[in-house]
């Protein structure tokens, strides 16, 4: 009996020191493994979208974080009237070429196919054309679902860039939706923790 209880005692404290080792101690870093938060931890952020391209387009959007995504508003002036353009989020938020290719491709974590947002497979980054309208001005309202403002995780979008385009977004062209030239272009920054 004694050496079933000495077993079963030197089983309990082997357990229990794997146990203590595998938990992060105070202050250190969760394990590699742990995926990063997917929740917004920022309240709103700022797009200033400045002329690519040889353009006369700019604005200004603001980003907050709403259901599942993030929702984006604002003006986009300098469109021809009536014009449809490519509207996306993209991977870097630097601008600073003059025609906005400094800004790589669309933002894509989960390494989908280019389409059409809420229409099956799509880049996170993808949204609906925005139209211009009479006086060329896109007045943006557009909800982008699977994205988060701040917080670092995968799918964060800032500190990346907001590119329109010269042309109307096909939803199906790879890898872009042949939506031309960028026109302008404003790296999304976080104004409210």
């Amino acid at each position: 009996m004694r050496t079933v209880l000495a077993a079963l005692s030197s089983t309990a404290i082997i357990a229990g020191l794997a146990g203590c080792a595998s938990a992060p101690r105070s202050g250190e870093a969760p394990p590699r493994d742990t995926p990063p938060a997917s929740a917004s931890n920022a309240r709103q952020a700022v797009a200033n979208l400045a002329s690519a391209s040889g353009s006369l387009v700019s604005g200004r959007l603001m980003v907050v974080p709403m259901g599942r995504g993030v929702h984006l508003t604002g003006e986009i002036g300098g469109l021809q009237p009536g014009s449809s353009h490519g509207f996306h989020i993209h991977e870097k938020g630097d601008c600073s070429a003059a025609d906005a290719s400094s800004a790589g491709g669309h933002f894509n974590p989960a390494a989908q196919p280019h389409g059409r947002a809420g229409h099956g497979a799509h880049h996170a980054g993808d949204a609906d054309n925005l139209v211009a309208d009479a006086n060329g001005v896109a007045r943006v309202d557009v909800h982008v679902d699977g994205v988060t403002l701040g917080g670092g995780a995968a799918n964060d979008i800032a500190g990346r860039a907001i590119v329109v385009h010269a042309a109307a977004d096909d939803y199906s062209s790879q890898p872009a939706g042949n939506a031309g030239a960028r026109v302008a272009c404003g790296v999304i920054r976080v104004t409210a923790n």
